[in-house]
């Protein structure tokens, strides 16, 4: 077994601040209550203060919309040529864009000039067919897809498919109310983590662990070693534990954990999200909780314990994913 070193007792220290913001976070963020979907925390302030440009928008309204546009990527471009998180072509940008936070340059690729200059300009639109039949709401998004010369002609929503899904995506993304996320809350990624880490050190046991914590395990992994004599956890056993203690149930096998859960996109990982190594989705073989600072929690192989790991701890790190309160049973 590998020595937990002392830069992975500093790591615990530090999953343990990490842990404890997250709580805070999830009970004492304006933001967070005040939006029903997922924001990445950069972008949260940009987002509330952006969101109250004009009564006809909503922080909510706004997250909703760049969650569609470019999914909060600032260096998205699109084939036809749309740009930045909040996807202005470029004779948009060149008559709408601002210099929001006053550096001088009007950067279509910068979320502090693009996600102000997106509200708006939705502010504009929506006066330019405030005059049109129908929901004004929808009016204003078509617009922002299709543009006010579009929704004038056709009396409200175009009756191009694109604008009408458009509308429709948004529009329902905006509706969620608050707490209503698809993927685990950051109160539940703390109470996983914290579950984990109250394991540092439980033996490795092939097969072994389940929703109710260290089990004897079953014969045999790939090389031969057998869980049938040790109580512990293998890597799944250990994120399967962690996360019934946050009320999530998850399937058993890394591979089975990966489909239950909603993929992270690089550099958008928080504590608590699982991460998973192998060559694919079918062939994942091992799975950790990340805690932060490019560090897991995992139960690595036969003869190891619980531990802290590095995410590169494994050559073939696949993805990372969060995981999604469904009803998954274990399997």
């Amino acid at each position: 077994m590998r020595p937990v070193s002392a830069a992975a007792i500093g790591v615990g220290a530090t999953a343990a601040v990490v842990v404890a913001a997250l709580v805070q976070a999830a009970g004492d963020d304006p933001v967070g209550a005040a939006l029903g979907l997922s924001v990445p925390a950069a972008y949260r302030d940009l987002i509330e203060d952006a969101g109250n440009t004009c009564p006809e928008i909503s922080p909510n309204l706004l997250a909703a919309l760049l969650t569609q546009e470019s999914g909060f990527n600032p260096k998205a471009k699109s084939p036809a040529g749309a740009q930045g998180i909040a996807q202005f072509m470029p004779s948009t940008w060149e008559s709408h864009g601002i210099d929001a936070n006053g550096d001088g340059a009007r950067d279509v690729w910068d979320p502090e000039d693009a996600i102000p200059s997106s509200a708006k300009y939705l502010c504009t639109i929506a006066e330019d067919v405030k005059d049109v039949p129908g929901d004004k709401r929808n009016n204003m998004l078509a617009a922002y897809n299709a543009g006010s010369g579009a929704v004038r002609k056709y009396g409200g929503i175009p009756p191009y498919k694109e604008t009408q899904n458009y509308v429709k995506t948004i529009s329902a993304l905006a509706d969620q109310p608050p707490g209503s996320t698809n993927t685990a809350t950051t109160t539940q990624a703390a109470t996983a983590v914290n579950a984990a880490r109250s394991m540092l050190g439980t033996p490795y046991s092939w097969g072994g662990g389940n929703a109710n914590g260290p089990s004897k395990g079953i014969c045999c992994s790939p090389n031969g070693s057998s869980g049938t004599t040790i109580t512990g956890f293998d890597c799944s056993g250990l994120t399967l534990y962690a996360y019934a203690k946050a009320g999530i149930p998850l399937p058993r096998t890394a591979a089975q954990q990966y489909a239950a859960s909603e993929p992270v996109k690089p550099g958008q990982q928080r504590p608590g999200d699982l991460v998973f190594y192998g060559t694919s989705a079918a062939n994942i073989h091992h799975v950790g909780i990340y805690v932060g600072n490019g560090w897991i929690l995992d139960a690595p192989r036969p003869g190891t314990e619980v531990r802290y790991s590095p995410m590169d701890t494994m050559p073939d790190l696949y993805g990372i994913a969060r995981p999604k309160p469904t009803n998954n049973k274990e399997i």
